[in-house]
């Protein structure tokens, strides 16, 4: 798929498509699972208008869709309506199209010449045991051809909006204060190395993954390589693609905790692992050994979430910030500790995680996971 795809007029203050900024991220979760409005994840992310430049903006939600919630959503971008015509006889060769619908937007002239939005409920047509692996094979064979349509967003009661703009030019755009979801995250700019495009906004998702990123993965070349063996396709020209295709290998394939999969794509240097205990120093030279090429250099602080789950982490060096906060009910994450405070000025505890080290949150647990050992018992 080519890159300029839905590229539309850029609109950045400064002109060009590439802008060295600082990226915004952030993220919210209810530790209870309570559904609330988008309020608080787009004043958060205005409130750090600043580190964007106008070349994109985006959010995921999760538990929007409670009247989907077993079926999967998928959002898709369309060039064309020839596209979409041709697309659309693929999904119904493919799935049993439950309902579809264009996605609601406003024409609020804020945002760059929008593609055509639709999205489809389907069920895979296959078994309930291959319906994930069938979903990916499917998203993979569009968003790889060159049928003038891109998939961006395929999880189960979740949904991705986003497109080329400032991050609260694109929520006013898809209206999403009509809206409510338990987890919300949001993200303002653009890949530092790549042209402004619809497609090529922030969050990336696979299945129900999203990843919000603010730095560089310099090793994306071997990252891609390593990725592609396993079946995945890398079609975004964008480094952050990588993560959520990682994770969904690592966690939803390879079956390893959350917290096992950050320390394979954020591990101790050689150097501190030399200095652990006999377990503990087997433990990491083994997953440093067999997962080396999904090892993530440069600086980068991502907040990835799935339903029920989401985890900040940062580079092994912290070259990007990250801030985390709690209340009894809430995670939030974000690139700035003022950013938390603005939409909650009751936080408990705020702090800066350790290079290296997630951040994670669950619904239904009453502690954050931070700053610990990750348990080595990898489960079966």
């Amino acid at each position: 798929m080519s890159g300029t795809m839905f590229e539309g007029s850029l609109v950045n203050a400064y002109g060009d498509e590439k802008v060295i900024d600082g990226c915004a991220v952030f993220g919210c979760l209810n530790l209870h699972g309570t559904p609330f409005s988008s309020e608080k994840t787009v004043k958060a992310i205005s409130h750090m208008h600043v580190r964007g430049n106008g070349l994109g903006g985006g959010f995921a939600v999760y538990g929007l869709y409670p009247n989907h919630k077993d079926h999967y959503a998928l959002h898709i971008m369309y060039q064309s309506r020839e596209a979409k015509r041709e697309t659309e006889s693929f999904l119904a060769d493919s799935f049993d199209i439950v309902e579809d619908e264009e996605i609601p937007t406003r024409d609020n002239g804020r945002v760059c010449d929008p593609p055509i939005l639709w999205r489809y409920f389907v069920v895979p047509r296959t078994e309930p045991r291959f319906h994930d692996d069938y979903v990916v094979r499917k998203m993979t064979a569009l968003n790889s051809g060159e049928r003038g349509a891109f998939v961006f967003s395929s999880g189960k009661d979740t949904g991705v909006f986003k497109g080329v703009g400032f991050a609260e030019d694109i929520a006013d755009f898809y209206r999403l204060e009509e809206y409510k979801g338990y987890l919300w995250t949001a993200h303002s700019r653009f890949p530092t190395n790549t042209p402004g495009w619809w497609g090529g906004a922030h969050p990336f998702s696979i299945l129900d993954w999203s990843v919000v990123h603010n730095g560089e993965i310099s090793s994306y070349g071997t990252n891609k390589r390593f990725l592609e063996s396993y079946g995945y396709r890398c079609t975004l020209q964008t480094d952050t693609e990588v993560m959520a295709y990682a994770l969904d290998l690592l966690v939803r394939r390879h079956k390893l905790p959350l917290d096992v999969a950050a320390k394979v794509l954020s591990p101790p240097f050689w150097s501190q692992i030399d200095l652990m205990g006999q377990e503990e120093r087997s433990f990491y030279t083994t997953i440093r050994q067999v997962y080396a090429s999904l090892l993530m250099n440069g600086p980068f602080a991502v907040i990835v979430a799935r339903r029920g789950e989401m985890a900040g982490l940062t580079d092994r060096i912290r070259l990007r910030p990250l801030t985390a906060g709690v209340t009894k009910d809430a995670l939030y994450l974000s690139s700035e500790e003022a950013a938390i405070r603005i939409v909650c000025p009751e936080v408990e505890r705020v702090w800066s995680p350790k290079g290296g080290d997630p951040v994670i949150g669950r619904v239904g647990q009453k502690t954050v996971e931070s700053e610990r050992t990750v348990s080595i018992r990898v489960r079966a």
